[in-house]
């Protein structure tokens, strides 16, 4: 039986042989590749500076300290997100105010923001999830009208446009992932995005202990972190960024076959949407079950006794025991996050799946949903 993972990174010779030749230096860290890395990912993404991290994480505590975020602020973001997007506003002190999501993208519902506003409110943190941007029109005049700081997190959506603008370049700074199932990988690391000088070399000290690069290393201007990346990781980054267009036009072709299989069995699941105006980079590949007899984790333990790896999609921050215990956040706060986690099911995504592989795992998952309860 053929086994179908959730995904894996695309890795090839040439990102081998850039990982080896740091070996063979004496610079395994504070080298040369990672100043390289960032050169050549602010011009990718069109910013002024990048600042190269250890996870998009660690790149999201930053930014929130450079933008003077801490106790009694609040921070307008999410429920549908990876738990790292919210907790970065708990690092610094302050408080996530959660907004429900629009159900075409699963994105923040810019419609549904300014109720959220308040005196305390000093920031929205916009999440691009699963690899299209936010509506960032009406939520850049909602931030001017009320004075607010954007901050994107682009973690799940590098090089992804809204209106042929790329995520990552419409706040005061950005943050995006290289964990091994996104678009292109570093193994662990990160990359925070800004035009702002100031934010850059803060960025730059908070990540190597609060040092500044012209202070001897027993000495240090401010509380930093251990958020660097190694030298491995960034040249295996220069050459993934290399071959990202490449990876991410791979990435359409495997989303537009599960489309096209998909397409007849419309009353059975729902497919992902690309919403006018954006281009979708394809971080992962949603469906929803749409009968809601149907229990999605049954289904996903079905399909891995078939060898087909699925994942639920995201859970809602909001319904984790410690934002409920801390909160105090139930169920039916946020219904539009709340159904979509229910019901999303994330199938096997990365470069290398063929026209019989997708059409393999469609039928599977078709036929479960179908023979569901028989």
């Amino acid at each position: 039986m053929k086994k179908y993972p959730i995904a894996k990174p695309y890795i090839t010779d040439s990102d081998r042989r850039a990982v080896l030749s740091v070996l063979k230096t004496d610079h395994l860290s504070l080298g040369p590749k990672y100043t390289e890395f960032e050169s050549a990912f602010a011009k990718k993404i069109g910013t002024k500076y990048a600042c190269a991290v250890s996870s998009g994480t660690a790149g999201l505590h930053k930014v929130m300290i450079a933008a003077d975020i801490g106790p009694g602020d609040e921070v307008i973001t999410t429920p549908f997100s990876f738990v790292a997007s919210a907790n970065c506003i708990l690092y610094v002190g302050a408080t996530p105010v959660f907004v429900d999501i629009e159900p075409l993208t699963y994105n923040i519902d810019p419609k549904k923001i300014e109720e959220k506003i308040t005196k305390k409110t000093k920031a929205i943190l916009v999440v691009h999830i699963f690899g299209q941007p936010a509506e960032m029109s009406t939520i850049l005049k909602i931030a001017k009208k009320y004075k607010l700081k954007i901050i994107e997190d682009a973690c799940e959506s590098i090089a992804a446009k809204y209106k042929n603008k790329n995520s990552g370049t419409f706040g005061e700074s950005a943050v995006f992932a290289f964990y091994p199932n996104k678009q292109m990988t570093t193994g662990e690391g990160g990359m925070v995005v800004t035009n702002n000088a100031k934010i850059y070399e803060l960025c730059s000290s908070l990540r190597n202990q609060g040092r500044s690069p012209n202070m001897q290393w027993l000495d240090h201007e401010r509380l930093g972190y251990n958020y660097r990346m190694d030298e491995m990781s960034a040249a295996l980054g220069l050459a993934q960024l290399s071959k990202l267009d490449y990876m991410i036009e791979q990435r359409r072709v495997i989303a537009a076959l599960y489309n096209k299989h998909f397409l007849k069995y419309s009353d059975i699941v729902s497919l992902p949407q690309t919403a006018k105006g954006n281009t979708h980079t394809w971080f992962v590949y949603v469906v929803r079950i749409k009968d809601p007899k149907i229990k999605r984790d049954n289904v996903i333990e079905i399909l891995a006794k078939q060898g087909i790896s699925t994942k639920p999609y995201l859970p809602s921050i909001h319904l984790f025991s410690f934002y409920k215990n801390k909160f105090g956040f139930k169920r039916g706060d946020f219904p539009i996050s709340e159904a979509v986690s229910d019901t999303s099911l994330a199938l096997p995504f990365y470069i290398g799946l063929k026209d019989q592989d997708i059409k393999h795992i469609v039928a599977k998952v078709i036929a479960v949903i179908k023979n569901y309860g028989r």
